[in-house]
């Protein structure tokens, strides 16, 4: 049942996007807890360095998470080596910044492909082993999915997508005792939302936002939280802080976001046209494995 301890010591936990940032942190953070990880994703050479030093209780795949007969082979493997899937976490994704009238066709699918299908494929290839062993399945979104912002369209359709099949997915699988869970990150002090700050466009349209929206909050802070979402059985959670009563206050925040913009029209013409004519979006083209976006991790 949600909101009773989950022990995760001899466990095992599934998680994709592994190689760095929140996979990464995450699998050091339960196996520490006493869990087998398995480390999933792209990187393969990072993905065994990581394995390599947790130990015995670690394996690393490598899977691109647009391909479900490879993440079914992943989930057969691991089953294989520890016996069964306990907690699977659907961490990986990649991010892009531009604007969804201009952006590459093929960069607004690929971040579609891989944000919002490739979580639906690793829940679809890991699901009957979470029922079966009537575990916890989490699916990490993103203030994105509550307030969705210009200049990161294909991104936040994805993550509001994640939103949405996270909530079916909770209700199908209540039956078998298994409990499915999402999370909501702001911005995360990561690899990528560093790379991210430093384009001409992101500086256009953060100058102006408060500091406490604006300043990622430490990683540590979102792995406290997926540690106890995992514990609790938690339908959500969430960092930082302040991201919470935004889940609650949704038919207010998109409204309010929207009107910021128009406030804005010269800040995200000025971030339009620098996306465009910097190549922001063809150099900058974040490896899988590090969840979240540009603009908010």
């Amino acid at each position: 049942m949600p909101g009773t301890r989950y022990d995760v010591n001899g466990r095992t936990a599934f998680i994709t996007g592994a190689a760095r940032g929140i996979g990464k942190a995450t699998a050091e953070r339960l196996h520490a807890k006493g869990a087998n990880v398995a480390l999933v994703g792209l990187e393969q050479e990072r993905l065994e360095q990581n394995a390599a030093a947790l130990g015995e209780r670690a394996i690393s795949i490598e899977v691109d998470v647009t391909d479900l007969d490879a993440l079914e082979r992943a989930v057969a493997q691991t089953v294989e080596r520890f016996g069964g899937i306990d907690v699977a976490i659907a961490n990986a994704g990649i991010s892009f910044t531009g604007a969804l009238a201009t952006a590459p066709v093929e960069q607004v699918e690929r971040t579609l492909a891989v944000n919002l299908l490739g979580v639906w494929r690793t829940d679809r290839a890991v699901i009957g082993e979470i029922a079966r062993r009537r575990g916890y399945l989490l699916n990490i979104s993103s203030l994105s999915a509550i307030a969705h912002g210009a200049m990161m369209g294909p991104y936040t359709t994805a993550k509001s997508g994640v939103d949405a099949l996270s909530d079916a997915l909770r209700m199908e699988t209540a039956p078998s005792g298994a409990v499915v869970g999402c999370a909501y990150f702001g911005f995360l002090d990561t690899d990528l939302v560093r790379a991210a700050f430093a384009e001409p466009s992101a500086a256009a349209m953060m100058g102006n936002l408060p500091g406490f929206i604006r300043n990622p909050a430490p990683l540590s802070k979102a792995i406290d939280a997926i540690e106890r979402g995992i514990e609790r059985r938690s339908p959500r959670v969430w960092v930082p802080r302040w991201v919470g009563p935004m889940l609650y206050l949704r038919g207010i925040v998109q409204p309010l976001t929207e009107r910021a913009a128009r406030g804005r029209k010269a800040e995200l013409l000025e971030a339009m046209r620098l996306a465009a004519e910097s190549g922001e979006s063809e150099r900058h083209d974040p490896l899988l494995g590090v969840a979240g976006k540009a603009l908010e991790r």
